[in-house]
């Protein structure tokens, strides 16, 4: 793939990236970490005190989630050098350093939540940190426009899995602590889904390949995790985020309603074959889904029984 076409397109989204700036800076919210955090729980647990798993209250699903979630904050240094690398541009580069500056915030207080509450064994969570920065493993799009693809589809499936947590806490501040969190990661995916809607409309079969790509090979910014299979195991069956939650919450909502692919007009005939296949994928996703709730719903049937 040719680069120019792409540089001219990613230059084209200038003044929406501008716009949609101001509109992020207008909407979002000033907090501060220290505010959410129960301090006072600190004096109930001992976080140098050697963790005993079967002293916790949370499901381990739970438990988690709270690793990946946290983890997955932990790499920003990653993400911001993947996102500056693919958009040169000064306006592109000022926002990846605004929206490095706000995700900061989360590992903060996610980090300073679950050190007072002992919720997790923090031995194994500090060499988990080592090991996935030292590694500094994170999803690469190729190409700029694929980018913008990715982080729309992954901001949004991040404030799911964060408020999901949230709710499974069965713990009022830690609700507040995740979905604090979901609505920064929400103003961020409103941001990376209205530009590609601005880059669909100017370049419409670039476009519709780069949402193929990253439709078909999209994964969760956590893959460099240690152990992040079994992690996402656990986590799928807790139901805070799976294949169902994918298809229904995002590739449904964002790909075909507000891109609203299956409608788009002026592509090429490459592109419209590109479109055919998303949603030949994303029905299939859909129905392999449904398989795997009904198989769900039958075990946990069976175990109640």
């Amino acid at each position: 793939m040719s680069t120019a076409p792409l540089n001219d397109l990613i230059g084209a989204l200038v003044p929406d990236v501008e716009r949609l700036v101001e509109r992020h800076l207008s909407t979002t919210k000033t907090w501060y970490p220290h505010e959410y955090v129960p301090w006072d729980r600190a004096v109930d647990t001992d976080p140098r005190a050697q963790w005993d798993a079967d002293a916790s209250p949370l499901p381990s699903g739970v438990r988690a989630a709270l690793v990946v979630n946290l983890l997955t904050e932990d790499n920003l240094p990653y993400y911001f050098e993947s996102i500056h690398r693919l958009f040169a541009n000064d306006v592109w580069r000022s926002w990846a350093k605004r929206w490095t500056a706000e995700e900061m915030r989360h590992s903060i207080v996610i980090r300073d939540y679950i050190t007072v509450t002992h919720a997790v064994d923090l031995v194994a969570l500090e060499d988990a940190r080592m090991q996935q920065v030292s590694r500094g493993e994170v999803p690469q799009p190729d190409h700029a426009v694929d980018g913008l693809v990715y982080v729309a589809l992954q901001e949004l499936a991040t404030r799911i899995a964060h408020r999901n947590t949230g709710a499974l806490l069965d713990d009022e501040v830690g609700y507040k602590v995740m979905a604090r969190v979901a609505a920064d990661e929400n103003l961020h995916y409103l941001f990376y889904r209205d530009l590609v809607s601005a880059a669909l409309e100017v370049d419409p079969s670039t476009m519709m390949h780069a949402i193929e790509r990253q439709v078909r090979e999209f994964e969760m910014p956590g893959t460099g995790i240690p152990n992040f299979s079994a992690l996402a195991s656990e986590i799928a069956a807790t139901g805070i985020y799976d294949f169902s939650l994918h298809h229904s919450q995002v590739l449904v909502p964002v790909v075909l309603r507000h891109w609203n692919i299956e409608a788009l007009e002026g592509l090429d005939a490459e592109a419209e074959q590109a479109r055919d296949r998303i949603v030949a994928y994303i029905n299939r996703v859909g129905s392999i889904a449904e398989r795997m709730a009904q198989r769900r719903a039958a075990k946990l049937a069976g175990a109640s029984a």
